[in-house]
């Protein structure tokens, strides 16, 4: 949905902030827990910066694929 509004990208960047902020109570761990649960459940690899720094030096090496990254459990509390 495209919104017509006069607000700046910044402003649009603050918003979007304060709303998920609101919606988990300023609990940034919550946030990032539900972010990371997100994540997961797209089944994407996850960059590895190592790897992509390590495939710098050396292309051709298989550890320089993007590998999936498993993440923590994540409780519904």
């Amino acid at each position: 949905m495209i919104r017509k509004t006069t607000e700046s990208p910044i402003e649009e960047i603050h918003r979007t902030r304060r709303e998920i902020s609101d919606r988990f109570h300023g609990d940034v761990f919550a946030i990032a827990r539900d972010a990371a649960a997100r994540q997961a459940s797209t089944n994407r690899p996850v960059w590895n910066p190592d790897a992509h720094r390590f495939s710098q030096e050396n292309p051709k090496n298989p550890k320089a694929q993007t590998q999936p990254v498993e993440l923590p459990e994540v409780s519904s509390d």
